[in-house]
């Protein structure tokens, strides 16, 4: 059961998916359409879930459900992975690899391998006040607050010279 992003309450359980490209205007309204498809008929055990999805910075996919509402089960997350793969192929992108790190310079976003990453820490590229986006937030309240932040608040600081 689909409902406004804005309208799920800060508790909400989120899945960040980042994308290792830019998504074109085309590809966003493809996505759009697909997951309001996918989170209208997303369901755990035959129960509804009431869902939503947001796109930020036209490069990461955020899934979330209002676990007030009716819990997920793992045969739901799957279902939402199966949704995000077919996703992958559809638009010939990567949206599950992990090892992927993304921070901003200025007002680009940059997404690179984690070994790249620590090089550029190591090189002092990248600091404790450089913007990363922790993808391991749990909650819509931790996506809106905890999400974009100097790398030092962030599981980032561990490479940080």
């Amino acid at each position: 059961m689909f409902t406004e992003y804005k309208n799920l309450p800060d508790n909400s359980r989120v899945w960040i998916y980042q994308a290792d490209r830019e998504f074109q205007i085309e590809e966003i309204e493809h996505i759009s359409a697909k997951a309001l498809l996918f989170i209208d008929q997303w369901t755990r055990h035959g129960d509804d879930l009431k869902g939503s999805f947001t796109i930020k910075y036209n490069q990461f996919l955020v899934l979330a459900v209002d676990e007030g509402f009716n819990n997920v089960s793992g045969c739901s997350i799957d279902s939402s992975v199966k949704f995000v793969q077919e996703l992958e192929k559809e638009l010939q992108l990567d949206l599950m690899n992990k090892l992927n790190v993304s921070f901003k310079d200025n007002d680009n976003i940059n997404i690179v391998k984690l070994t790249d990453f620590q090089q550029y820490a190591k090189d002092k590229k990248i600091n404790a006040e450089t913007i990363v986006f922790n993808n391991m937030v749990n909650t819509k309240e931790d996506f809106e607050t905890k999400w974009e932040v100097p790398a030092k608040e962030s599981w980032h600081k561990r490479f940080l010279v």
